[in-house]
């Protein structure tokens, strides 16, 4: 493949003819003579072997093929000029990117808030968020592949900073036999009842968690899944409240009404990995995530508007 023949350069000042409307202004706002602008956009011309402008009168009016060609050019030059701005926030120690490792339990909503809120902020950095089950999350983050974890595990030998509690609810299909029994619940109970849970990611230390008292038990790859499968009747689990919020609405799932122990409240932890220092981004992306992981719903709303909202426990 031919390098191109038309430089940056080039195509910047063709873009100043056509925005000033005639050599002489562009060459005024270019700081060059308008000989030099003259003939840039003429050796452009040449090299391209298509007319770009054509002069009516005293001004610079572009082809149709002109017109087509400077729309695309002003998309490269801006694709050019943000990337000698990261290289050059690159050189101030700003990070090209964060790696976010996140256990599936965790509130979308909250991320989604925090995200939205450090992307004006980014200066050009990525974030790449990966989602995993209970100890995936402590693996990965050992092994040096993630610069910041959220989990509810306690990992040995790291320091979280403490964020809010997930609610999980026992619940089934509001037809589900265990409903049909209308009193409250023992372990016993449960026992006799298809149980779902879902698969620790980890591969080396994968962990239990939570009740595993059934007898029938079916293992799912995801919460998602979870959910499903207890929806459509197929057993019952502890789930994420925010992820079944509808079902609970339109009467699909019920709570299970339990002697004790029918909602979880697990503390969530974010992590940093203590071999790689802390840049500009990252700290930036912590403190916004704690920002909205303490935020309650009604305050989230009024947070746009004012950077003094009162900080709410969820």
């Amino acid at each position: 493949m031919k390098g191109p023949r038309v430089t940056l350069d080039q195509w910047r000042t063709l873009q100043a003819v056509v925005d000033h409307g005639s050599f002489a202004q562009a060459a005024e706002m270019l700081h060059r003579s308008q000989s030099s602008v003259s003939y840039t956009v003429a050796r452009m011309q040449e090299q391209l072997g298509i007319p770009l402008l054509r002069i009516e009168g005293r001004k610079a009016v572009l082809t149709d093929a002109g017109e087509m060609l400077l729309r695309r050019s002003r998309q490269l030059v801006t694709q050019a000029s943000q990337l000698e701005e990261l290289a050059h926030h690159m050189e101030q120690g700003w990070e090209a990117e964060v790696r976010l490792v996140v256990d599936a339990a965790y509130p979308n909503a909250r991320l989604i808030r925090a995200l939205t809120e450090f992307m004006p902020k980014s200066r050009g950095c990525r974030v790449r968020l990966r989602e995993e089950v209970l100890s995936g999350v402590e693996e990965i983050l050992k092994d040096g592949t993630a610069d910041l974890a959220i989990t509810a595990l306690d990992i040995t030998g790291y320091l979280g900073a403490e964020l809010g509690t997930v609610g999980f609810i026992a619940v089934a299909h509001a037809n589900h036999p265990l409903h049909q029994l209308q009193r409250k619940l023992s372990v016993q109970d449960l026992q006799s009842q298809m149980q779902v849970v879902v698969r620790d990611s980890g591969q080396r230390q994968p962990r239990d968690a939570g009740w595993l008292g059934a007898e029938q038990r079916w293992t799912v790859g995801s919460l998602a899944t979870s959910v499903a499968f207890v929806s459509s009747g197929l057993g019952f689990a502890w789930l994420p409240q925010h992820m079944i919020e509808r079902e609970l609405a339109e009467g699909i799932l019920k709570p299970l009404p339990l002697i004790q122990g029918s909602i979880r409240r697990p503390q969530f932890y974010l992590y940093t990995n203590p071999d790689k220092p802390l840049g500009p981004a990252t700290r930036i992306l912590i403190e916004l995530i704690k920002t909205y992981d303490t935020q309650s719903p009604s305050a989230l709303g009024s947070l746009a508007q004012t950077s003094n909202t009162t900080r709410n426990t969820p």
